[in-house]
């Protein structure tokens, strides 16, 4: 199995708001529950009084998976839940995953052999959702 450690980053040609809302959207009807949307930069210009460009985390637990990965070791818990990210840069707008399965194996949270069948589980229905971005 890669050690290697997957990273998403794609263009939407939408507004930032749409896109959020298609993110959102999309997770949820590939099987994850949609358990926050959250707006970084309000949480700064609130707390620290600093605009800073938009940036929202979508924090998502597919049970199934979740529990899987339980299943192998109760330390993955601790990468829970799996984001996505929306961000403004310079005028245009990203969308952003990585794969908290094989972080956990590669920082040796799990044994990489007994993670592979979660890592491909969540894998598919990752890029499933990503496809249709």
């Amino acid at each position: 199995m890669s050690t290697m450690v997957e990273f998403l980053r794609k263009k939407l040609n939408m507004e930032f708001d749409e896109a959020v809302a298609r993110v959102t959207k999309i997770v949820a009807e590939e099987g994850f529950s949609v358990m926050l949307v959250k707006a970084i930069n309000e949480i700064f210009r609130k707390k620290l009084n600093v605009e800073y460009p938009k940036y929202t985390t979508i924090l998502a637990c597919g049970a199934k998976f979740a529990k899987a990965a339980l299943d192998v070791s109760k330390n993955v818990g601790m990468l829970f839940p799996c984001s996505f990210t929306v961000h403004e840069n310079k005028g245009e707008v990203f969308v952003s995953h990585i794969s908290i399965m094989k972080i956990a194996s590669v920082i040796g949270l799990v044994p990489a052999d007994a993670m592979k069948p979660v890592i491909e589980m969540t894998g598919k229905a990752v890029h499933r959702a990503w496809d249709r971005l």
